[in-house]
């Protein structure tokens, strides 16, 4: 299975980010491409630990999440195009610097090459491994480019 952590993967996933087209519609979903992006960024501090977010799992999630993320992660199969998003990464912004959020997603994938975040808490799933962390980051950003069709 793809991780975020291997680094051709990576580059496969930075490849797919610079060929979205400025003007690229969603293929399902309620977001435009600004707001994935931003959405994208944001997701990927968080994982990553930038900007000191405070992770505490949810009441649900401490019941269903490990069963969640078993069934998430077991296998190669894109995540499903109705997963919920978390009330933080749900972008009410519509418009702004597409190439910026771009640059800044690149950024943000490279950057785990040398991740490091054990304090990391997912919100439903709870505490991860890091090797799940690759499997769910890469799942992600995957879910999000052929969401825009890249």
């Amino acid at each position: 299975m793809k991780t975020i952590f291997d680094e051709s993967t990576r580059n496969e996933l930075i490849d797919r980010i610079h060929a979205i087209p400025d003007n690229a519609q969603a293929q399902w979903g309620k977001m435009n491409l600004y707001q994935m992006l931003t959405h994208c960024t944001t997701w990927e501090e968080w994982m990553q630990g930038k900007n000191n977010p405070v992770y505490k799992q949810v009441f649900i999630g401490k019941i269903f999440g490990k069963m969640g993320l078993r069934r998430m992660i077991r296998d190669d199969k894109p995540i499903d195009k109705g997963v919920p998003t978390s009330e933080p990464f749900k972008i009410k912004e519509t418009s702004g610097d597409i190439q910026e959020k771009k640059a800044y997603w690149v950024q943000l994938i490279r950057s785990y090459e040398t991740y490091s975040n054990p304090a990391f808490i997912h919100d439903f799933f709870g505490k991860m491994t890091e090797e799940q962390i690759g499997l769910l980051a890469y799942k992600h950003t995957d879910h999000h480019l052929r969401q825009f069709n890249s």
